[in-house]
């Protein structure tokens, strides 16, 4: 007998096994998913973090600059009835998105086989460039109420068409063990071919480059991810086009079956393409738009033809496109009232001046500005949307903001914005031009700001060495006196709601400009305080605000101290790679302040910059602001002129001299 012995070899991504890759751009791996298991008694039996055994915690990184985690292939999973599941996602450039499912049920009446939209299975949407990600993992009880059917909760990124919820999971979740006894699930990487270098970033750039990799008979292209190059075979080739003659002509007339070109035309294989032939004597061709080859006539019959022509061709193209410019014009006026046109028109109405201030741009006019929204005219991109920059017939720049598709419940939201930012003139607020509501998605103009964030500049390495201690302390000035104007000059008072430094834009000056209202509330005149549904920006959020759901100006007071401590400390509002004490930097920084080591989390070149009289009267400052009880917390007015003394005395070192007036300088508290 003889013993036949098959080796079998698996590919691997550092950890990772490789299922298959593809020439169009993607690859499978089996990557791990996230556990989080308990006894009947409620202690934890199975977690995969590492660091904390409060939740359950995994983590992927896809380090090729070229490489992503796949926005169109993949989608968020959680599974489980006592199940707190989030993902945070992390792209180039500070991108940042959170998302996550909350779900609690003790009824297995309530669970539907295959249904995945909230009861025991939740599943969402990722946006695009994704680099790496976290899935944090928790458990309301631990699964002591549903132990009896779900003993434990899962979450994964994975392959949108590769998991099926059956209620038979919440018992037994077994996909994939590896040898450790892990279930894994399918995760989509989109690939390219990188750039050379920064500067060559264009197909143009690279195809005459030693280093090119698309082979003869192929055609070069920006990746599905947009970091990189791809290449496919030209049209009428087929293989492999990365090799160099991988791509090989297609003979369509091979197979007779295919019917190409009709009796009694023969058909003839070209490079890339194919022809029908009439025989010899006669004319025509073989392809849909005819049946038979006719004799060449000897006279050509200028009037029938002519005729023909008239009647046949131009009265239908006329037709044609009177109903297309007819059934274009119905398209936009659907769009218009599916944007929210009918509610814009309504505000506009209780808001006489905005009429003056907001233009109504169309869809062919902000196409034109942006080159069709080119590529290159992105000037950044977000988990809700993208930002172009564009360019006006009168040579004004201006930026367009392209959500991505506008549920119904956020038209509100977006309408909201246009209505309260044609009512403000501030300096350091961004104006909005105008809108456009005819296209599938509505879009916001806004003056164009050259700069960058104030998010950026603080946490960007690159940008650090030009965030100077004078510039903090004008943002910080401008900022204030932009939020103290909302509360208190804005006819109704303006709520922000989500002041944070990714909302603060900066020109080449480095002048601050508020921008994002979205989220903004209107305050009626009679009362000080408004009943909403929480939102906000993890970090930069009240804890009252969050507690009672009662908004109020203070709440943005708060936001505005977590922008201060990032000035001072050049740290981000909110960061689970921290140690958990420090992960809340708003927290952090006042037990800091209560320990009297708030010294050692202050930037150095703040440090360095500032006087410590004066980085101590900004920190007593940002403390007020971060207040838990927001009565006890300053005005935006009162701290708008607290930041424009501390300026003054920066420039006149004299007016410090005295105790006395440092006092009055400083703010009480209540």
């Amino acid at each position: 007998m003889k013993l036949i012995t098959t080796l079998q070899i698996k590919l691997f991504w550092e950890t990772m096994e490789v299922i298959n890759i593809s020439l169009q751009g993607q690859y499978r791996l089996l990557n791990y998913i996230s556990i989080d298991c308990y006894s009947s008694q409620g202690n934890v039996t199975s977690q995969n973090d590492p660091y904390d055994d409060s939740y359950a915690y995994s983590y992927e990184s896809i380090n090729n600059t070229a490489f992503s985690i796949s926005d169109t292939e993949n989608v968020f999973t959680a599974v489980g009835c006592d199940t707190q599941a989030q993902v945070y996602l992390y792209g180039s450039k500070s991108q940042i998105f959170k998302s996550g499912c909350f779900m609690y049920s003790l009824n297995t009446n309530d669970l539907i086989n295959g249904s995945c939209t909230g009861i025991a299975c939740c599943q969402t949407s990722i946006p695009k460039g994704i680099k790496t990600f976290d899935l944090f993992l928790s458990s309301y009880d631990n699964h002591t109420y549903v132990y009896d059917f779900n003993p434990c909760s899962y979450a994964f990124l994975a392959d949108t068409n590769w998991y099926n919820f059956s209620t038979s999971h919440l018992l037994n979740f077994n996909y994939n063990i590896n040898e450790a006894g892990y279930p894994r699930a399918p995760l989509v990487i989109d690939w390219a071919i990188d750039w050379p270098t920064k500067k060559d970033i264009s197909c143009e750039a690279v195809k005459n480059q030693t280093s090119y990799a698309c082979g003869n008979h192929s055609v070069c292209g920006v990746s599905k991810n947009g970091f990189g190059y791809s290449c496919n075979c030209s049209q009428g080739y087929q293989g492999n086009p990365y090799l160099q003659d991988g791509c090989q002509d297609i003979n369509e007339c091979v197979d007779p079956n295919d019917n190409l070109c009709t009796i009694p035309f023969s058909c003839i294989n070209l490079p890339g393409t194919y022809n029908c032939s009439c025989p010899h004597g006669f004319q025509g061709d073989g392809f849909e738009n005819s049946t038979r080859c006719t004799s060449i006539p000897k006279k050509f019959p200028v009037i029938p033809v002519f005729t023909g022509i008239v009647f046949g061709v131009l009265l239908p193209i006329i037709m044609l496109w009177a109903f297309h410019k007819r059934k274009v014009g119905k398209l936009k006026e659907r769009l218009f009232k599916q944007n929210g046109g009918l509610l814009f028109k309504q505000q506009l109405s209780m808001h006489p001046g905005s009429t003056e201030t907001v233009k109504i741009f169309t869809e062919e006019e902000l196409k034109k500005a942006t080159n069709n929204y080119a590529e290159s005219q992105i000037l950044g991109r977000g988990g809700y949307g993208i930002v172009y920059k564009g360019i006006l017939p009168d040579h004004r720049t201006i930026a367009i903001k392209k959500s991505l598709l506008l549920a119904e419940s956020q038209i509100e939201q977006f309408i909201n914005e246009i209505v309260i930012l044609s009512q403000i003139n501030h300096r350091n607020v961004v104006k909005i031009l105008g809108c456009c509501l005819e296209s599938k998605v509505p879009l916001l103009v806004y003056e164009f700001i050259t700069n960058n964030t104030l998010f950026h500049h603080i946490h960007d390495e690159a940008c650090k060495s030009y965030i100077s201690w004078d510039n903090r302390l004008r943002i910080a000035t401008e900022t204030a006196e932009a939020i103290a104007y909302l509360h208190s000059a804005a006819l109704p008072p303006i709520i922000h709601r989500d002041i944070k430094s990714t909302n603060i834009l900066l020109d080449d000056n480095y002048t601050a400009k508020v921008s994002d209202f979205g989220a903004s509330r209107l305050v009626p005149v009679d009362k000080t305080q408004l009943s909403t549904l929480v939102h906000g920006t993890m970090g930069y959020l009240d804890p009252e605000y969050v507690h009672s759901s009662q908004l109020t100006v203070k709440s943005d007071v708060y936001s505005f101290g977590v922008v201060l401590v990032e000035l001072l400390t050049g740290k981000v509002a909110f960061s689970f790679i921290r140690p958990k004490k420090e992960r809340n930097l708003a927290m952090h920084f006042l037990t800091s302040m209560k320990m009297n080591i708030v010294w050692e989390i202050v930037e150095n070149r703040v440090l360095q910059e500032g006087s410590k009289e004066q980085i101590q009267e900004v920190m007593e400052l940002a403390k007020k602001c971060l207040c838990l009880k927001g009565e006890k917390r300053p005005t935006m007015k009162d701290v708008a002129t607290m930041l424009e003394g501390l300026r003054r005395s920066d420039k006149h070192p004299s007016v410090l001299q005295n105790p006395k007036e440092v006092e009055c300088l400083l703010l009480r508290e209540p």
